[in-house]
Formats: C-alpha cells, structure tokens, sequence
C-alpha cells in the first residue's frame, strides 16, 4: 500500500497518527490535542444537537408558588446552532489534518526530502497568507452574520408565537413548513399577505421610478445651457437628502396631520378648501402623500448621481449627433438616456430592494395607519418589513414574521439577480 493512503487512512482513524506515520512529530501531536479538546467536549455538543432537534422536554412550571424553571426552547435551540457551527471548524481541521498527511506520504512515495515542521508551516504561511488573514474575519462573520441568519430561519420552522409557545414559560415545537402553509391557506393570513405584498410591490416600483426619473429631469434642467448658477441649484436640491431622513419624515407627518396639520389650516385660511383633507387616515391619500414624500427625500441622489455621469459623457458624441441633424430631443434619448441608464441600472435594481424593505419612511410617517379591519397586525400603508416588525416587536408571532423574512429574500433575492444578469453593465461585452 502507498505511504499516502496508509497516512491518510491513519490520520482519519486517530488525528496526527498520519503525520507520525511521517515522522512529523509535532504537527502530529498538534492534531492530536485538537481531536482530545474535541473528545474532552462530546458532551457540549450531544447537548446541544439534543437540545437542537428536540427544543427541550421539561417546560416551566409552578409547584408550591415557586416557579421551577424547565427548558428554554429558544436557548437551546442558539446552543444548537453554535454547535453545529463549531462542529462544522471541526470538520474541517480534520479534513485537513488528512489532506496534510496523504501529501506527505506522496513526498514519501516520491522519494522527495520531507519538510520539517517548522518548514511545513513556513511554506504555509507564504502560499496561504490571505486565508490566514481572512480567518479571524470570517470567524466573525461566522458568528455574527451567519448564526442569526440560521437561526432566523429556522424559527420559521417553529410554532415560536406568543401566547401558547413563548419560553421559558413554554415550550417550542417544530411544525416543519406548517407556517409556509398557513400563509396561503388560512383567509386571516393569506389576506392579509396578499395585500401587503400587493401594495409593497407597487410601493417599491414606483418609488423607485419616481425618484430615478425624478432625480433625471432636476438633473437634465440643471445641466442645461440656459440654467445659470448651476452649484448653487445643486447644493440646494442635495439638502433634502443631507438631512437626516428620520428628522424629515417626522416633520412632514406634522405637517400632514388631518386636524392640527399647517397644509390644512394654510389651505383653509385661502379658502381652497372648506374641510380638512385626511392626508394620513385615509387609505389612498395616505399611499400617495408616503411617494410624493419619498420623493422629496430620494430624487437627491439620483440627481448627484446623474449629474457626475451625464458631466463624465464625451461631448464629441453631441457634436458628432448634432452634425447628422439630431436636435436637442434626440440627443436626450439616443445619448444621454441610455449612457445614464448603462452605468445606474444597477443602482436602480438596487433602490428597488431598498425601498422594498424601506422601513423608515413607512413607519416614521404613518406607522402602517390607517387601520385595515380585514388585515391581521397590519395597516392599509404597512409593507411586509413594517408588518414584520409589528408581528415581531408588538405580537410576537416570531414564527410567520421568519417566514416572511423567507419570502422577502427569495423574492428580492430573484428579483435582483434576474435583473442584475440582464443589465449590459454587468455583462462582459461592449455596449452594442
């Protein structure tokens, strides 16, 4: 038998005994105290694969007026999840520690001089030392990124609601995709679902195009030959956007408040209206007044951002177009719009997923108002990340606010990359 196979087969039985089989004694005994840490601890992790896949046995319960704690599910279900993440390092050092010793044994086969240990982790160090460098970041994002991901994810696998199932008063169950059923089955959640997302997607398209299209026009007036002072018309254009969004969005609810507000008492004290106009509490004012605000707050940007790229466009292109008879309308569309749209298009999908999940100007405006009696935790002007967050922080229903946030990335998530692999910017070939 080759020397790398016997190693390697070594090492997968006992850590390290591939590399004493090599005669690399010191990273054998390396390997070999990981695999004893590893064994020192099996019952860190058959606790918390136990308390992963049954959420706990003995819930909480009151004997003699004296509260005697069970399980918490909840617990034991993050315990779980950060095992499964360190048994996940571990398989990997393992791997390794037999991919290390069959490469030694191959040295061996070849009758090559076998490095030192000292030599080994030298030629480590100079062939990997952007991996080593990137471990401690990916460590972090392991546990900080990931592990609230996973466990997102598998509370909407769960019956995780209050008031039946909430710890450490009681126990969680898992429902497997009984909750996924639930939004598409059960009328008081599939209505309501519906007609969040209904209005979520036109919410997210037209504010979307209202400040691109918006931010394009201030831009194209100010670029003009006949607008003068044009610094002064940008700096004044970009304050919206300088200032804090959460400040203006508060501001403006004061100023649409249906009895109290200034655009009422103005617009009455001019006689242009005899009744104050419900800007906030009626469901369709309500829906237009949150895009004319978004407007206001978002054109900023698209202004700045399409300014630099129309100001970066080669003016030979408009001499060239003005010599073959093209007039002020042609160059707009034939240059100016689809250089603009080349280099913001992905700009664009990204503004849609962010006013897809704009929480701010939703809630800092109307707070999903007015009431929608036919809705379950959610307004006529709330959004599926508005209802989430009523779901969680207001009702507890931890369980359907992950199924939602499921179904926000997937359809984000498509939406995006579909876009994104269309968009000639992200293409590797030249504009046709």
């Amino acid at each position: 038998m080759k020397k790398s196979i016997t190693a390697g087969i070594l090492s997968a039985i006992v850590w390290g005994a591939g590399q004493f089989y090599n005669r690399q004694y010191l990273k054998g005994i390396m390997f070999l105290i990981i695999q004893f840490i590893v064994f020192l601890n099996y019952q860190y992790f058959y606790n918390g694969l136990w308390g992963l896949i049954t959420l706990g046995e003995t819930p909480t319960r009151i004997e003699g007026g004296i509260a005697i704690h069970g399980d918490n599910s909840i617990i034991l279900m993050v315990k779980g999840i950060i095992c499964l993440l360190v048994l996940v390092i571990v398989l990997v050092l393992y791997v390794l520690n037999i991919r290390d010793a069959i490469k030694t044994g191959e040295l061996r086969n070849k009758g090559e001089k076998l490095p030192s240990t000292i030599e080994s982790f030298k030629q480590l160090w100079d062939k990997s030392f952007a991996y080593i460098m990137l471990i401690p970041a990916a460590l972090f994002v392991l546990f900080l990124v990931v592990l609230p991901l996973i466990f997102g994810f598998c509370v909407a696998f769960t019956n995780y609601s209050a008031p039946d199932h909430l710890p450490p008063a009681k126990l969680v169950d898992w429902v497997g995709f009984e909750n996924f059923k639930n939004i598409f089955r059960l009328p008081m959640w599939n209505q309501t679902f519906l007609g969040v997302l209904t209005w979520t997607v036109i919410w997210a398209v037209v504010s979307t195009t209202t400040c691109f299209f918006g931010g394009l026009l201030v831009a194209v007036l100010i670029n003009s030959k006949r607008v003068k002072f044009k610094k002064f018309w940008r700096t004044i254009y970009i304050l919206p956007w300088a200032m804090p969004g959460m400040i203006s969005l508060l501001i403006f609810r004061n100023l649409f408040n249906g009895q109290f507000g200034p655009i009422n008492r103005l617009l009455r004290e001019y006689g242009l209206i005899q009744q104050n106009i419900p800007w906030l509490s009626d469901p369709t004012l309500a829906k237009v007044t949150i895009i004319l605000v978004n407007l206001w707050l978002g054109f900023p940007y698209f202004m700045a951002l399409m300014t630099s790229v129309m100001t970066s466009i080669d003016k030979e292109l408009y001499e060239a177009a003005r010599i073959d008879g093209a007039n002020a309308s042609d160059e707009f569309w034939k240059i100016t719009l689809p250089l603009v749209l080349y280099s913001t298009a992905p700009l664009l999908i990204m503004s849609f997923a962010h006013n897809f999940n704009n929480f701010n100007v939703i809630y800092f405006l109307t707070e999903g108002n007015p009431i929608n009696p036919a809705y379950k935790f959610a307004g006529h002007t709330d959004i599926l990340i508005t209802w989430i967050y009523k779901m969680t922080l207001n009702n507890k229903q931890f369980n359907m606010a992950s199924v939602m946030s499921i179904l926000i990335f997937l359809l984000i998530g498509s939406i995006s990359a579909w876009n994104f692999l269309r968009t000639k910017s992200f293409k590797e070939e030249d504009m046709i």
